[in-house]
């Protein structure tokens, strides 16, 4: 596992409760900067995974 999925799930995370406060305290502000972090995070994640990818054929 890359450092960058690790991140990227981080990120994720961090942005779901941003996201969830936001809605529940009705701070528009927060909501969206949770649903930013949730898409960096799931942007950094994938490319973690490409580059376990190419990590793993270039061992082939």
């Amino acid at each position: 596992m890359h450092k960058d999925e690790v991140e990227g799930a981080g990120k994720q995370a961090k942005g779901a409760i941003k996201d969830a406060v936001g809605g529940l305290t009705g701070n528009e502000k927060l909501q969206a900067e949770g649903k930013l972090d949730k898409a960096e995070g799931k942007v950094q994640q994938k490319v973690g995974e490409g580059k376990d990818a190419i990590r793993d054929a270039l061992k082939k």
